[in-house]
């Protein structure tokens, strides 16, 4: 599992500062969260590969989180995809986005499919074999929504010292890793557990952003490996957190304590600010394992 942030701050964007979008590789996916200004130019700085993009994840209509979405599609269209584009987000975002396509004579030469949300509960918006992916609700200005992406138990694992001692044809390792008894080249069975091990715990990566403070998202996010949480004020700015629908750096803090999260990394600063020093020294009164979002920076 890997996030690469391309853009962590908040509004408008600025000289080597872009608002917030988050491409995530997990079992064999890239997905795209949020998708600000300047969105592509981040991903071929990152040289990510659009061909891989086939899911963009948007967590609400404001547009720091969205405007870099039409011209993402019009460089898909641009350069012959043929692959569907799959995009969640509120509803409302079908509407923007195939107008400005109609008005601009510029529809896509290949299927765009939109998965418009609008329920106040947490759902399952994406599931396969691999992967599922729900929604968290989140207490903004607008009807937003975060994800919580969440890897499903892989294959037991081959045991290389293990098949080192038996006399068994490569044929039969996925059967092995599938969890089932194999029989060597004399014909005796041999136990699954003698030559696999369990397979890796699944992790989980939790996108909150735009929010106030809410504790009643833990519950949905307990236990996670990688929690991103928006803290767009210090605690002197506690005042403007309450009244714009955003958290400060302690707040997203506090839910990462009470949700007993892996690691919390922090994100869409205010530009009043200069020095993001005071970020991680404030929430790490609360919370110790904390990462300090920059653009282009790699999360593993």
């Amino acid at each position: 599992m890997k996030v690469t942030i391309l853009g962590c701050h908040s509004a408008s964007p600025h000289e080597n500062k872009n608002p917030t979008a988050q491409l995530l590789d997990i079992k064999a996916h890239r997905f795209l969260i949020d998708c600000g200004e300047g969105t592509q130019v981040q991903l071929r700085k990152a040289k990510v590969s659009f061909v891989h993009i086939k899911h963009v994840f948007i967590s609400h209509l404001h547009g720091d989180h969205f405007y870099g979405l039409p011209g993402l599609i019009s460089s898909f269209r641009l350069l012959g995809r043929e692959a569907p584009l799959h995009i969640y987000g509120p509803k409302g975002i079908k509407e923007v986005i195939t107008l400005l396509l109609k008005l601009a004579h510029s529809w896509t030469n290949f299927p765009l499919h939109f998965h418009e949300l609008t329920a106040q509960d947490s759902e399952v918006i994406f599931e396969d074999e691999h992967v599922s992916v729900r929604t968290i609700p989140l207490k903004h200005r607008v009807y937003t929504n975060g994800f919580l992406f969440s890897e499903k138990l892989g294959n037991r694992r081959l045991n290389k010292d293990a098949l080192a001692d038996y006399a068994i044809d490569k044929s039969q390792f996925s059967l092995l890793q599938a969890g089932k008894d194999v029989t060597d080249e004399t014909g005796t069975i041999i136990q699954n557990a003698a030559l696999t091990l369990d397979p890796h715990k699944p992790k989980k990566y939790a996108f909150c952003s735009d929010t106030a403070y809410d504790p009643s998202i833990v519950p949905l996010i307990q236990g996670v490996d990688l929690l991103y949480h928006e803290a767009t004020f210090l605690q002197q700015h506690a005042h403007l957190a309450a009244k714009t629908g955003h958290s400060t750096a302690q707040e997203a803090a506090a839910i990462a304590k009470e949700a007993a999260v892996g690691k919390l990394i922090l994100g869409h600063y205010s530009s009043r600010y200069k020095d993001l020093t005071p970020f991680i020294l404030e929430a790490q009164e609360i919370f110790p394992q904390i990462i300090l979002a920059a653009d282009g920076a790699v999360v593993s």
